[in-house]
């Protein structure tokens, strides 16, 4: 027959039950504020922080930046840079036949000299993109020489935290947003898209999401107002996560100089989408993000290299396979969110122990973040911040319910083994006095020669030890807060009379064995007075029992050649008053030692005055006097 231990299965219930209402709180705290977007904050800062810390990737090998430096504004000595400059660093790009020349500076007004060669060089070149600025409230038209199919637009759109992360790739036109003729796509997409036609890949409207775009089997995962960490963002347009080349050099930089001299590897342009910017720190077209290794400025990089970085996710999504930032459905965050915060509470229950628990969340919460770490390189960002928040918290305040259970547990085993002692010593008692006592009286009665007298002290000695018995069972029955242990071992109870306490406290630490100066006292005067029990809680009755043994002990540890000793406890008027006082040497130095320092908080803690001086001609007297409370 198997048994079934009911009373541990039920415990095991209770426990779990009990660990389990803190932890589903807290969880359900923590889905209401990422539905509230009150860790929007957290997640976004995680997924800069897992984008940072990617395995370095090769430098793209088909999109490169002309980057127009501080040393190249010096050399041309103009800024903005004129016309003539920029048509000049066109025409010698050209030469190596790029597939794009993205333009990311603003020529929607002459800036001469040479806007007439500007003017040319767009006229000449197809593969040009210039950039305008279309949404509110700062408009800039693109160059009018160039034709709509040639114009991308540069706005980006920053998050709450003032960063960057996503972009904004297509929009209606704010002029006409219902004629679709007018649809406004952005530089990075112009760019990808020409790049890949000339690859004979077009671009073609999504089959999984109709509302995206796809080339040939790779579709963009579209922003949404809830994607990932976002809560309730504007999701109009079309925009995509960026997600940011790794490594400490994601993209060929070269200056408007190494153009100028041609001081560059014919490879690096051919067939390749360029795109000129500024580069210049002392540039305003700077944005702010935490995703990326080398910057310049700390924090930041140029305009020119977030565009690049959205186009290069573009082209090598499609070409090369390399993911896009896509997230989970809500409903499997959320699932996957809860688990989290559910696994230490699974834990708890199996170990209900601090450290195994402890290790246990440890473990785990480096292997969610590795295993985060680990996705985001295949492209997938999944919700962090909120399911290490749960694991952790949780995880902790369990460790410390554990710890508390744990607590309990010693001291309940601790109780179970006094009881034990108890119950093991009353029976040894019981067996070698009363039930001796009762065999004699058996014998001696079964022999009938017994006399009366000796009947009658027999059992008036078997009913003093079960007394005795009963009063030892009753003293160690009693609760912390109703007992009290002196140094020599004695337990009081503190419920009985504070008279009948003081007696005990006093006879039982002058026949201490440790306090060698108590040995020699031959005259003993003790009188304590007895006090209605309602003046006195528990707490005072045991301060002032341990006022009178510290005081008595003091007597015994420096009052050297002691021969009497005075214990007083009188009422005066509303007051009560506790006296020792020794003949012994008095006060040697005035240095408090911690006895005293014990005496005088004791007299605080009872809002009472105490006094210990040396007296006249000989000894000592320690004295609290406190108000009886009515």
């Amino acid at each position: 027959m198997v048994w079934v231990n009911w009373r541990r299965i039920q415990n095991e219930i209770k426990i779990l039950l009990l660990a389990s209402l803190p932890g589903t709180t807290f969880l359900i705290v923590i889905v209401i504020a990422r539905l509230y977007g009150f860790l929007q904050d957290f997640e976004l800062t995680a997924l800069d922080t897992f984008l940072r810390w990617r395995p370095g990737e090769v430098t793209d090998d088909k999109v490169v930046i002309v980057g127009i430096n501080e040393e190249d504004i010096r050399s041309v000595g103009k800024y903005p840079i004129p016309d003539r400059e920029i048509a000049a660093v066109i025409e010698k790009i050209q030469k190596y036949k790029p597939v794009a020349i993205g333009l990311d500076i603003f020529r929607n007004f002459p800036v001469e000299p040479g806007h007439q060669e500007l003017i040319k060089v767009f006229q000449k070149y197809p593969n040009i993109i210039g950039i305008e600025k279309i949404l509110p409230p700062d408009l800039i038209s693109p160059p009018p020489q160039l034709p709509p199919k040639q114009i991308g637009f540069s706005d980006i759109i920053a998050d709450k935290d003032n960063k960057y992360r996503r972009y904004l790739l297509w929009t209606p036109s704010p002029k006409n947003p219902q004629n679709p003729e007018e649809d406004k796509f952005s530089l990075g997409l112009q760019l990808a898209q020409a790049y890949l036609s000339h690859e004979n890949i077009n671009m073609q409207t999504g089959i999984v999401d109709k509302n995206t775009i796809r080339f040939k089997t790779t579709e963009l995962p579209r922003f949404l107002s809830n994607t990932g960490g976002y809560i309730n963002e504007n999701d109009s347009g079309l925009k995509i996560l960026i997600n940011f080349r790794s490594g400490k050099k994601p993209f060929h930089i070269l200056s408007l100089n190494d153009i100028k001299a041609e001081n560059i590897n014919p490879n690096l342009l051919q067939n390749k989408v360029v795109i000129i910017g500024i580069t210049a720190i002392s540039s305003t077209d700077f944005v702010n993000t935490s995703a990326t290794i080398e910057q310049k400025i700390r924090g930041q990089i140029s305009g020119v290299e977030f565009h690049a970085h959205a186009c290069s996710q573009i082209i090598n999504a499609v070409i090369n396979g390399r993911p896009l930032l896509k997230v989970w459905s809500e409903e499997w965050e959320y699932i996957w969110i809860i688990a989290c915060g559910f696994y230490p509470i699974i834990i708890f229950s199996l170990t209900q122990s601090l450290w195994k628990n402890l290790l246990a969340v440890v473990v785990v919460a480096f292997a969610l973040f590795g295993l985060a770490l680990v996705l985001i390189e295949y492209g997938w960002w999944i919700p962090i911040a909120p399911g290490l928040l749960t694991l952790i918290i949780n995880g902790l305040g369990l460790s410390g319910f554990a710890f508390a259970l744990y607590q309990h547990n010693q001291l309940f085993n601790i109780k179970m083994n006094e009881r034990q002692h108890t119950i093991e010593h009353a029976f040894t008692v019981i067996h070698n006095g009363p039930l001796q006592t009762l065999a004699n009286v058996l014998r001696q009665m079964q022999a009938q020669d017994w006399p009366y007298q000796e009947l009658k002290l027999q059992l008036e000695k078997l009913n003093y030890e079960i007394r005795e018995i009963g009063e030892y069972l009753k003293l160690e029955a009693l609760s912390e807060e109703e007992s009290l242990r002196l140094g020599s071992g004695l337990k009081l109870d503190l419920k009985c009379p504070i008279h009948e306490l003081f007696y005990a406290v006093y006879t039982s630490t002058l026949e201490r064995q440790d306090l060698e100066y108590l040995k020699n006292i031959k005259v003993k005067i003790r009188t304590f007075e007895p006090v209605d029990d309602k003046c006195l809680s528990v707490n005072i009755k045991q301060e002032l029992c341990l006022f009178l043994e510290e005081a008595l002990c003091n007597v015994g540890k420096h009052a050297k050649g002691v021969k009497r000793i005075e214990a007083i406890g009188k009422k005066y008027e509303d007051f009560y008053i506790l006296k020792i006082q020794d003949n012994g040497p008095g006060l040697i130095s005035s240095f408090e030692n911690k006895g005293t320092k014990q005496l005088k908080n004791i007299a605080k803690n009872l809002g009472g005055d105490f006094r210990r001086e040396s007296i006249a001609p000989k000894g000592t007297v320690c004295e609290i006097s406190w108000r009886l409370r009515k």
